[in-house]
């Protein structure tokens, strides 16, 4: 039986055959055709684009994971395991302590098993002992975390999600081909954060891991609206960030960049986008909210608020419409005084964030700077001199709640 790194191949060339049959515009496949999001739902998951090229040959990290990354410190540092990939006596064995969670090896059979979300390794048996010799990283390692239902970090998994626990910096950092500069500033960023600028401009202001749900009929999908679809950034991040086999340029970022000289990256684009697509917003949890004062803070939310100015539509969202002028934001200025993150990007300018499945992601903003949804209202409230009782305060935030 095939594991499922093995099974990459396969996924890549069943893609290639899926996208040869949409017509000239490979990018805008209909998102009904279950097939292609069945292709994308493994690409999320499992594709690594051929990343272990930056992953293992630069900058080791299978050689920090075989020997000291055990599995107590991966789920401290925010990765999760998919409780479905783990056999009934591994399962059996953490519940009962025979398993040893403070055993880098067992971190290693966590990756043969394909059961840390986002991670792929290649282990290879030698003299009976397994060994890790390559690892890379999929869309999965920060767009989708775990319910928790088997303990804190293991459960069944919730693609789309963005794993907030994570600590993209703290794992990078972990590298021994980097300086100690380069570790402090990936040290510096905490977790649910990551800059996938940094390594363009050598700026550091990380912004918040975003949602990859809720994305279905909106063009603009990144905080400031880079490309007018969702394949643009899954380019712009598998080349640039991942380190995946392919090409990505835009000349208003003064970027073009070329991994490797085959493409593991074009193919597989289709049915990602048809996937990511397909992942609905999650409704908030029953009881989670007061759904009295969320009536009152709906009429707020479309009158005294001015919310709808921006948050229109079924998406809460004029994205689609127009973005906005960094001078207009409420999320400026960024920590630490470092420039401001849409001066960094192609457009210059933010979209208006869609608000279905808002309760999910704290903190909020770009940048992380309200810790909760009335840190939200009070700051508009503030800074837009919308002049809000601390009661409407605290129902306008019942209402985004709800969303």
């Amino acid at each position: 039986m095939l594991s499922r790194h093995s099974r990459k191949p396969i996924v890549v060339a069943s893609l290639a055959l899926l996208t040869a049959c949409g017509g000239n515009n490979r990018h805008s496949p209909p998102e009904s055709d279950a097939a292609l999001v069945a292709a994308g739902k493994q690409a999320f998951r499992f594709e690594t684009f051929g990343d272990e090229a930056k992953w293992t040959d630069t900058l080791r990290m299978h050689e920090v994971i075989a020997s000291s990354v055990d599995p107590t410190t991966a789920l401290a540092i925010g990765l999760k395991v998919d409780a479905d990939a783990l056999p009934p006596e591994v399962q059996q064995g953490i519940k009962n302590g025979s398993v040893d969670l403070k055993s880098p090896q067992t971190t290693v059979t966590l990756l043969k098993l394909g059961a840390v979300v986002g991670v792929v390794g290649h282990v290879e048996t030698v003299a009976g002992k397994d060994q890790l010799t390559r690892v890379g990283i999929t869309c999965a390692l920060c767009h989708s975390t775990v319910d928790d239902s088997f303990a804190r970090g293991i459960g069944k998994r919730l693609d789309g999600w963005p794993n907030r626990d994570l600590n993209p910096g703290a794992i990078i950092a972990l590298s021994p081909a980097l300086t100690a500069a380069q570790k402090a500033v990936y040290n510096s960023w905490g977790p649910g954060r990551y800059d996938p600028r940094f390594n363009i401009d050598g700026k550091n202001g990380p912004v918040l891991i975003p949602p990859a749900y809720g994305l279905k009929d909106i063009h603009s999908i990144t905080y400031t609206g880079d490309g007018a679809d969702v394949s643009y950034w899954n380019r712009y991040v598998a080349v640039t960030q991942m380190g995946g086999l392919g090409h990505f340029a835009d000349p208003r970022i003064g970027v073009d960049i070329s991994n490797g000289t085959s493409d593991r990256v074009e193919a597989v684009l289709p049915a990602l986008r048809a996937y990511q697509l397909s992942l609905a917003a999650p409704p908030p949890p029953p009881g989670s909210f007061d759904a009295v004062a969320a009536v009152r803070g709906q009429l707020l939310f479309n009158g005294k608020a001015q919310c709808i100015s921006c948050h229109s539509g079924p998406k809460f969202t004029d994205a689609n419409e127009r973005l906005h002028d960094m001078a207009e934001v409420v999320s400026e200025p960024e920590p630490d005084a470092v420039p401001g993150y849409a001066s960094r990007s192609a457009t210059k300018q933010y979209r208006t964030s869609p608000l279905r499945g808002v309760w999910q992601h704290p903190p909020y903003f770009h940048n992380g700077n309200a810790a909760t949804l009335d840190d939200v209202v009070r700051t508009y409230n503030e800074r837009k001199a919308l002049g809000l009782t601390a009661d409407e305060v605290a129902d306008l935030a019942q209402y985004l709640k709800s969303l």
